[in-house]
């Protein structure tokens, strides 16, 4: 039998709360580009529950333990005791929220680990090497908060060119200065927005800003059929360096792996338009910590905003916390309700065919058979790649 370790965070602080759950849910009814959603059916969970966090416990508990296996879930996943727990895992549950690092002295210290499972989208606190040198299945659940991830990017943009958040505090504290609030707000409409890769977050934020009468561009090792680039209006680059001298807007929706590692620094930042906005929903070491500082202090970027961390939790000295004109967020944006129902049903899914010994959905997989396989063969690089 397996040993299923699960790294969530928290409960709110002051408890469970109740459920906010709708009358039904449209969207696990849909996916992007026509993929069939996981199915909630069997799935110990009512959706509009907090399932990600301890509590949740992903609505794994009840399907696991009938099934003779055993599951352990914690919040802790830095102390001895997640340590000794991870020894004789079989397999480990974790999220980009709260990521449990797998490290590869982690994997050494891990004989019975098989199968590595992120509860979301982006497997890179896993060492993708390790796990390919031991044989480690390595799967995501794709696609299920790319849209929750796209909304957040563009209510980060709009928050940023309409200075809504020093707005908002303006009323928070009592006063009512519009020259304050407005002398750093501007209209979208007529900017040029770009995305650093066009996958499945980067082409559904590119579909929502359309209609903002915005012009279009990005950048991606996969360039996009040439009827979504004229239906859209996109202009394609090769690389970021030719991309970003041209928007106003840049947003990154690029996996990490040793080609994007870094990739915003003092350099690349020093290309952009003064007083662009940058937006990083992706993962926070694409961009330099201390360069994107750096940038907003001088006004080389007129704000930053994203919701990634490095590390996560971020600690509270965190120079991005204090950094002006930023919109940063604790990594949320793929952590709706209506994701969380989406990310619970698909890790069952992948657990249920694991456990079954059928193949592991393609789109799911990142890592198999020693290899980068499935999405992670398409969107991810390694050292050796």
């Amino acid at each position: 039998m397996a040993k299923v370790l699960c790294v969530l965070y928290d409960d709110p602080i002051g408890g469970y709360p109740t459920s906010y759950a709708r009358d039904g849910l449209p969207e696990l009814t849909r996916y992007p580009d026509g993929q069939t959603p996981p199915s909630p059916k069997g799935v110990d969970f009512t959706p509009g529950h907090l399932l990600g966090s301890v509590s949740g416990e992903l609505g794994l508990r009840r399907f696991l333990e009938e099934r003779g296996h055993t599951l352990v879930v914690t919040s802790d996943k830095e102390s001895a005791a997640f340590e000794r727990e991870l020894a004789d895992a079989d397999v480990v549950i974790s999220q980009p929220f709260w990521p449990a690092y797998l490290t590869a002295e982690r994997i050494a210290r891990a004989p019975k680990l098989k199968l590595a499972v992120t509860a979301g989208i982006g497997s890179d606190h896993v060492d993708l090497e390790a796990a390919i040198a031991r044989g480690i299945t390595v799967a995501e659940v794709t696609y299920c908060n790319s849209i929750s991830v796209a909304e957040h990017v563009v209510m980060m943009i709009l928050s940023l060119v309409r200075n809504y958040l020093p707005a908002h505090k303006t009323v928070l504290d009592g006063g009512w200065n519009i020259a304050d609030c407005v002398a750093r707000s501007y209209d979208l409409e007529g900017m040029h927005v770009g995305t650093v890769a066009a996958g499945r977050i980067g082409l559904a934020v590119l579909r929502r800003l359309k209609p903002f009468d915005v012009h279009l561009h990005y950048t991606d090792w996969h360039r996009l059929p040439a009827e979504v680039e004229e239906e859209l209006g996109l202009t394609f680059h090769p690389d970021a360096a030719s991309m970003v001298p041209h928007c106003d807007v840049v947003t990154v929706n690029a996996p990490l792996h040793p080609e994007t590692e870094g990739l915003f620094g003092d350099a690349l930042i020093a290309t952009m338009k003064r007083g662009a906005y940058l937006i990083n929903t992706a993962r926070a070491r694409i961009s330099d910590r201390d360069a994107v500082v750096r940038a907003v202090e001088s006004g080389q970027l007129a704000g930053y905003a994203g919701d990634v961390w490095y590390p996560q939790p971020a600690p509270a000295d965190h120079p991005w916390r204090s950094m002006p004109h930023h919109g940063m967020t604790p990594h949320i944006s793929g952590s709706s309700l209506s994701a969380q129902a989406r990310y619970a049903a698909g890790t069952r899914e992948i657990l249920e065919a694991w456990l079954d010994g059928t193949p592991i959905r393609e789109e799911y997989l990142i890592v198999e058979g020693g290899a980068l396989a499935g999405t992670g063969a398409h969107s991810y690089s390694t050292r050796s790649r």
